[in-house]
């Protein structure tokens, strides 16, 4: 069964050494396609070259973090456009807001997302959104631009089961990683994943962050790779009440759908 993985971050430095055996036990685990995340402005140019040296099998996304917006000048709206004008860049993102750790100043994190918002309303491409500690700011800048814009996942959701529900109310998708197998963190995910409509719903790694806490044998290095992604999905699927190959199929075809890529082998 393949799977796709929607959020890596294979421009890593920690995949420097080896990337291409990372994709080997990827494909060895089933996961087909991936989706490279760009999360600043010289690792938005990262994640379009992995793409294009991985052609069909790793695509790309462009945007700035908000750990990252104060680097959002006029010039990185620019590099911007001309990288989501790109056939392998597939989504505008990462993008959002994170008042969790305030790396950046809250205006200029709100300022970076409304450009990249006015960017995928110009385009018509996917969002994906980044929101964490965020979440009445968020949806209102997102409302905003209601009915201006395409798809969008709210990436790596960790937040409250009425978050997720204001999200999909709103019409967006959710992505699903590791965070739902750390017993720490993540229980409360496990409530209510069974409640995510099947036709909304994508997983994701978010390698090299956020190893599933419930791997055995658990790797000594603890990165995350995306060939454990399946590992999430079996872990999804037992929290859905379903059988792994039902919750594989189903993200696999809305991710598929979502980000427009091409089939395998086609």
């Amino acid at each position: 069964m393949d799977l796709i993985d929607i959020g890596a971050n294979l421009g890593h430095e920690s995949f420097d050494h080896d990337l291409d055996a990372v994709l080997m036990r990827a494909a060895d685990a089933g996961v087909a396609q991936l989706v490279v995340t760009g999360a600043s402005r010289a690792g938005s140019v990262r994640s379009l070259e992995l793409a294009r040296a991985h052609p069909g099998r790793l695509f790309a996304t462009a945007g700035v973090h908000p750990h990252h917006a104060v680097e959002y000048t006029d010039e990185a709206d620019a590099e911007m456009r001309a990288l989501l004008a790109q056939p392998e860049v597939v989504a505008v993102g990462e993008c959002g807001l994170d008042y969790h750790r305030d790396f950046s100043p809250r205006p200029a994190q709100r300022r970076a997302f409304e450009r990249q918002l006015q960017i995928a309303a110009d385009t018509g491409l996917p969002l994906f959104l980044h929101q964490r500690d965020a979440h009445a700011d968020f949806m209102a800048i997102m409302k905003n631009f209601g009915g201006r814009l395409g798809p969008a996942v709210v990436h790596c959701f960790t937040g409250t089961r009425e978050e997720c529900f204001d999200a999909l109310d709103a019409g967006y998708c959710i992505g699903i990683t590791g965070w739902l197998c750390d017993e720490r963190r993540g229980q409360h995910l496990r409530e209510f994943v069974k409640d995510i409509p099947a036709d909304r719903l994508m997983v994701e790694t978010d390698a090299p962050y956020l190893l599933p806490r419930t791997v055995r044998p658990m790797p000594a290095h603890r990165r995350n790779e995306p060939m454990y992604l399946r590992h999430i999905v079996e872990e999804l699927a037992r929290d859905r009440g379903e059988a792994f190959e039902t919750t594989a199929a189903a993200t696999t075809a809305v991710a598929a759908a979502f980000f427009r890529l091409p089939v395998r082998g086609a």
